[in-house]
Order: structure tokens, then sequence, then C-alpha cells
């Protein structure tokens, strides 16, 4: 595959980058467009990787990233919306730009990451944009691939590492609700051989994939591992969701809240893939388990 070039719009996020690094292992050229893509730090070969700046909601941008690709990946994510940057214009308009202006470019294949749980129907505006986004992907690209994971953990995450974060400082963890709503963590390096599956192969053309990890966890599990792993005793404390959610509504009133609306409803409902659904098996992706993978995640900081 090395003559082949793809294009990883969100390139230098979180799974962006490591979706660039396992096509890169691959022998594939890849163009990394995003609206930074300085920023993208890896150890690969001048002449396969490339840089493009680009914004998803500037359509001649999004055209010039797409020249001479064979393969695109939106791996673009926005959970805080700020000013112009909004769910709709990143999560609907943006991946609809992508996918209609790639099916003009006559690329051959469009890997689109949405996430579990995406629901037109949704009281999250988020998790309602994933679902629209969806929806005008597969209208604009009709053989395009859809990756729904559930929540990604990895090493530098914003999941993990977080819970650890805190635990450190506090005495006392606050529970969404009683720390029983149901996670299927997958790694982000599994979603990222996932995507080089779709790529590569032609199994998962045209579908909707659901991405989780071997294991399902409530939320509680997921906390009481890193304490175990980390050697801490803290209080778990659960919270009733109408408090998160009104202190949700009174934090928005900051230039940037650390919490929202939009994080807090979510949590509501079980994350984790469905009956039927293709998943990272199906497509022979790797498959890692958050306990063993725990000790690279959390290298970061000291317990």
């Amino acid at each position: 595959m090395s003559e082949l070039t793809a294009t990883v719009f969100g390139g230098t996020g979180f799974l962006g980058a490591a979706v660039v690094s396992r096509l890169l292992d691959a022998g594939m050229a890849v163009r990394v467009a995003a609206r930074h893509p300085e920023r993208l730090r890896l150890d690969a070969p001048a002449a396969r990787i490339r840089l493009a700046h680009a914004d998803v909601r500037d359509r001649d941008s999004v055209a010039a990233a797409l020249e001479g690709t064979h393969a695109v990946v939106n791996a673009v994510g926005l959970y805080t919306e700020r000013g112009a940057e909004t769910f709709d214009a990143i999560h609907v308009q943006g991946a609809a730009t992508i996918a209609s202006l790639a099916a003009t470019a006559g690329v051959k294949k469009l890997i689109h990451v949405s996430g579990i749980g995406a629901d037109s129907a949704s009281a999250s505006r988020y998790v309602r944009a994933r679902a629209v986004g969806e929806r005008l992907v597969q209208e604009q690209f009709e053989r395009a691939t859809i990756l729904r994971p559930s929540v990604l953990f990895g090493p530098g995450d914003a999941f993990l590492n977080t819970i650890d974060a805190i635990t450190r400082v506090a005495p006392v963890f606050p529970l969404f609700g009683r720390g029983q709503t149901r996670l299927q963590p997958v790694y982000v390096g599994d979603v990222a051989d996932a995507v080089f599956r779709c790529i590569d192969g032609d199994a998962a053309t045209g579908r909707v994939c659901e991405l989780g990890g071997p294991t399902v966890y409530s939320y509680r599990q997921v906390v009481d591992r890193v304490l175990k792993f980390r050697r801490r005793w803290r209080l778990l404390l659960p919270v009733p969701f109408a408090v998160w959610r009104a202190q949700a509504k009174v934090l928005s009133w900051l230039p940037s809240p650390p919490l929202s609306e939009d994080q807090v409803i979510p949590m509501g409902n079980d994350n984790r893939v469905g009956e039927g659904m293709m998943t990272l098996e199906d497509l022979g992706a790797s498959v890692h388990h958050l306990d063993a993978m725990l000790p690279q995640c959390l290298a970061s900081l000291e317990p």
C-alpha cells in the first residue's frame, strides 16, 4: 500500500495522531489535515508524511487537502463549543463538507469517526450532532464507513488520566449518579488499527461498526481499577445527575467551562456495542484489555 495516500482530518488529535501513526506503520503516505498540523509530533520519514492546513468549515482548504487522495479519515472531534466552533459546524456541516468533496474528488474510501450512542433524539446537542453528521455523510458518500468507538483510552487520554489526576489530590471522588453507567472502553491503538483495516479491505465499506473493548465495566468499576493500580483509597461519592446538570448550567457562564450539560447527559446512558453490530473482531483489528494497558496509560503521573 506504499503508493496510496490517506488524508486524516483531525490528525493532530488523540485518535487522529494514533491513526496517522498506524497508517505510516503500514507503509502508506499520509497527509495530516488540521488547523495546526505542525503540532503533530511523530518520528516519520518526511517523504511519507505531509502537512495540510485545513479547517472543515472552509471548503477550499478541505478540497485542497483531498487532492490525490485514495482514502480519507474524518477524526475531527469537538467536545466543547467555543464561539464559531459549534457541534453543528464541526460534526454536521464539517462532516458533510468532507464527504461531499471526497465524493467529488473520486476518493475511494471514506472512514467517518462518530461515537456509540449517536442519536438524533438525544437531549445532548453533541450526541444529536454526531447522529445528524452520520446521516449526511452517508447521503453524500454512499460507501462511507461509519466507526462508532466507545470511550477511548490510551497514553495521555482524557478518560483514565482525568480520574487519575483527580484522585491524586482529592480525598473524595464524585460519581455520575451511582456510577452504574456501563461503558466498553476501547484502546485508541485498536481503533486506529480498525481504521487501517477499513482502508485495506472492503468488509466494512458502506457499513456502521461499533468499536468497544473486550470488557464492559460500570463507571465505578473503572474508577476502582485506577485506584487499585495506584494503591489509593478514596471515598466514592454518588452525585445525582440533576445536580451535575445544575452545576454544568452554572459553569456554562465561564469563558472556558470545565463541564457542560452535553458532557453530563451521555454519562446517563450506557455506552456499549449494540447487538448485531460489526466490531473490532469482525474487522480483524487488534484488541487490548484496559487492565493490561493501565501501566502505559497512567505512566505520566506519580502515585
